[in-house]
């Protein structure tokens, strides 16, 4: 692994180089934030997945949306986007499940317009690889629903970005992938979250080729085929391949440390990010 103390934290790109909430998700929100911004970040990622980081409650009302944003603006901190779920896009719902999950998107960009995030960013459906009806229902529903949910978030100037292919999800890989996509117009834009694409056998570059200027934001954590949650370094994702596939289509945007790992204690967590940002920057 990747050793802080090897670097200078002036050595980190600010502008381009940033961290989710997800990366130090054991701690509370308010400490989370103070942590980032001690290390030097300027702008995050907030995680609000159910299960993996609870930063933002997944049951939202108008008072926990002005709570969470409260403690985002309060750091000090930049947003680039909220990392969120409003449950499995492929599952068919009724009329009041629906007006229920057009609800909880609703606040989410509501969120995402009181902290100032540019995306909201949801997955690509249920976390289990097997389709509910089959294959193309399910991808035809996902759409559908993403594409509901876009006009809402074009509605309050919010970019909506869908993480495809993500391993545990319907579309688990770049087939599942490019099959959602054909299926979205281009204003949803596209996460390459390296760690993902590279458990489900394929390589960034490849990612990049397919989806080329839809990529929105970039997620960074290292992995081997099969397993996600590697320390930047431990792993098999080739980051210097993946940023100069990036820079080969001109992509300006920024790079999210969603440090997810499970090699290292909490302790270590906040030198691993930094070293991680640093190594990241150096690429750039």
């Amino acid at each position: 692994m990747l050793c802080a103390m090897d670097h200078d934290v002036r050595t980190l790109n600010r502008e381009r180089v940033i961290c989710s909430t997800i990366t130090l998700r054991h701690l509370p929100l308010g400490e989370a934030l103070a942590e980032i911004g001690a290390l030097g970040f300027a702008e995050i990622d907030l995680g609000a997945l159910p299960g993996v980081c609870n930063h933002v409650p997944y049951v939202l009302d108008d008072a926990a949306v002005a709570e969470v944003a409260a403690t985002v603006r309060a750091s000090g901190l930049a947003v680039r986007s909220v990392n969120a779920d409003v449950g499995d896009l492929n599952r068919p719902l009724t009329a009041e499940e629906q007006q229920q999950r057009f609800e909880h998107a609703d606040r989410l960009i509501s969120l995402c317009v009181a902290i100032g995030a540019t995306g909201l960013v949801l997955p690509n459906g249920a976390q289990q690889h097997e389709p509910i009806v089959d294959l193309d229902a399910d991808l035809d529903l996902v759409a559908a629903q993403l594409i509901a949910i876009d006009e809402r978030c074009r509605a309050a100037g919010i970019q909506l970005w869908v993480e495809a292919p993500h391993f545990f999800r319907l579309c688990f890989d770049l087939d599942r992938a490019s099959r959602l996509l054909d299926r979205l117009p281009a204003t949803i834009g596209v996460i390459c979250d390296v760690s993902h694409i590279v458990a489900s056998g394929s390589t960034p570059a490849a990612f990049v080729d397919l989806v080329g200027d839809r990529i929105s934001h970039v997620h960074i954590r290292d992995a081997e085929p099969g397993y996600i949650h590697h320390s930047v370094g431990r792993g098999q994702v080739d980051f210097a391949g993946t940023v100069a596939a990036l820079a080969g289509i001109d992509y300006r945007g920024r790079f999210a440390l969603e440090l997810e790992t499970r090699d290292i204690t909490n302790d270590e967590r906040p030198e691993a990010a930094l070293a991680a940002g640093v190594y990241i920057s150096s690429l750039l």
